[in-house]
């Protein structure tokens, strides 16, 4: 499902924001609730477009793949759930394993698998992850770095991407990165109101665009 794509939009630069599909029994994903706040707007003179991928291995990959390519953005950032988090989580690392502890949508579980056989076994995000963390707090949104963006489809289309960056030469100017996102009130804890998120990530993309060199502040983890 891809929200607000019109000849104006294409004809100016892009933001691409993708969210997922509801998984795991739940009845909406709060990624693509929030892709679709931030569809249509207009953010430095870039247009978002948003896109739903699917909670499938391969099939997410594969999806955001050729919506990169075909829009060639300036910024890519990825969104997904990360359930019992309590902050706006911005994902420093993506790794080369797929390894399920519950099955995808389409029942797939694999477990220890390359998401690109042969890939490196990391790539860190080309987004300036600490400057717009600390751009979403600046809104009274509560954010963080995180060290892992886990091991389940939102991991396996962060690494994807930052794979078809890295080996894409016309893509060579896009950045891209992942940030997962809170359960939503009503559906665990703990949780955060919609309305908390999107201010935030408008400002994180503010701040993507606006900066090139990440601040120098510490945002480590020690366990």
């Amino acid at each position: 499902m891809v929200a607000s794509i019109s000849p104006a939009h294409r004809a100016k630069p892009t933001i691409l924001v993708t969210g997922f599909d509801a998984f795991d029994g739940a009845n909406t994903n709060p990624s693509w609730l929030v892709a679709q706040k931030l569809a249509g707007s207009h953010i430095a003179g870039h247009a978002v477009v948003a896109v739903c991928l699917p909670v499938v291995f391969g099939r997410a990959a594969e999806e955001l793949t050729r919506q990169v390519r075909q829009l060639r953005p300036s910024v890519v950032l990825c969104l997904g759930l990360a359930g019992g988090r309590c902050a706006v989580s911005f994902e420093r690392v993506a790794i080369n394993v797929d390894d399920a502890r519950i099955a995808d949508n389409a029942g797939a579980r694999p477990i220890d698998t390359a998401v690109v056989q042969g890939g490196p076994a990391a790539y860190f995000s080309s987004l300036p992850i600490k400057a717009m963390c600390s751009a979403a707090q600046n809104t009274g949104t509560a954010a963080e770095i995180s060290q892992t963006a886990g091991t389940f489809v939102c991991n396996h289309v962060f690494y994807a991407l930052m794979h078809t960056l890295a080996n894409t030469p016309d893509l060579r100017h896009t950045r891209g990165g992942f940030v997962h996102l809170p359960w939503l009130p009503g559906q665990g804890h703990p949780h955060m109101p919609l309305e908390s998120m999107v201010p935030g990530l408008r400002a994180a993309l503010e701040c993507a665009l606006a900066t090139h060199k990440d601040i120098a502040h510490a945002g480590g983890a020690l366990h």
